[in-house]
């Protein structure tokens, strides 16, 4: 049962949820017609570099983060798991490979779950609360996730975006955070801002380079200060690349959203840290620190 965490309009000081997905630039959900998962280590790999320079912008700016990081890269680079936490950023799961959650059995999921908790765990020394699904593909299909997540030990989720779309969206749930599973499991929506009749994304992603900046600070501000609600932004370390390789074969839509802007990410993102105060999903959210929510 899905119910709304409350919130107070008109907090001071809102602190927002700074979050990145870690994985590389040949695990998103769109290239898997293109690029065999199995060939996946003949791809050069660039998620490293890129997250070391996350990494380097969040120290110049004071920001600390969560990282929802995939089971193979933590698996193939530990070392960038300890800079994560050794730098004070909060570690999360983003399951081992990017598989979506409509794809698996209850059974498979709960045992990716797991084992990208244990490892993550493993590498860093440290509890593992949060999990985001692939390509937030958590839908009114595959509610049965958030028991799998509260049975295998996770505190939150943050796998839904009410949004309509065509990869994903649950455009009938809360826009804030809600209890999942009451007392169990906290969801946590990407962030979205009403307009026109139907909800649009302001969380990040490919939306974040396809709206001018303005657009992101007008919507968090109105989320901030007219709704009194943390916003929950997300990013890939692929999206400050634009220098990546380029698969062959691709189809123009799937091109348009990957390659858009990348240029300009990271000018965007340098911007967004001055405007806003961010802070990490398990601080704001599980500490009670966000306006009204706490588990």
């Amino acid at each position: 049962m899905m119910k709304p965490v409350s919130s107070q309009p008109g907090s001071p000081a809102i602190v927002n949820a700074m979050t990145v997905d870690v994985e590389d630039y040949f695990q998103v959900s769109a290239f898997e017609p293109h690029l065999d998962r199995k060939e996946w280590n003949d791809h050069p790999g660039r998620v490293e570099v890129n997250t070391e320079r996350i990494l380097e912008l969040f120290a110049a700016h004071n920001v600390r983060g969560t990282f929802f990081t995939l089971g193979w890269v933590a698996e193939r680079y530990p070392g960038l798991i300890r800079k994560i936490v050794d730098n004070g950023h909060e570690l999360a799961s983003h399951g081992w490979e990017h598989i979506r959650v409509s794809t698996q059995s209850p059974a498979d999921f709960r045992a990716d779950a797991s084992r990208t908790r244990q490892q993550l765990e493993d590498i860093s020394g440290q509890a593992v609360k949060g999990y985001r699904a692939a390509s937030y593909s958590i839908g009114s299909s595959e509610t049965w996730a958030w028991n799998e997540l509260a049975e295998a030990g996770y505190r939150y989720s943050s796998s839904i975006v009410p949004v309509r779309h065509d990869h994903y969206g649950m455009p009938g749930a809360p826009r804030f955070a809600f209890q999942a599973i009451d007392d169990k499991l906290l969801e946590i929506p990407i962030t979205t801002v009403p307009l026109g009749g139907r909800n649009l994304n302001c969380g990040g992603g490919g939306w974040f380079r396809l709206f001018p900046y303005a657009f992101s600070r007008w919507a968090l501000n109105r989320v901030n200060r007219g709704e009194g609600q943390s916003a929950i932004f997300y990013f890939h370390p692929w999206e400050i690349d634009p220098e990546q390789p380029r698969p062959h074969g691709l189809d123009p839509k799937t091109r348009f959203r990957h390659y858009l802007n990348l240029h300009r990410t990271y000018s965007r993102l340098e911007q967004l840290l001055k405007d806003f105060q961010w802070g990490r999903m398990d601080e704001i959210f599980l500490s009670g620190a966000a306006p009204g929510n706490s588990v």
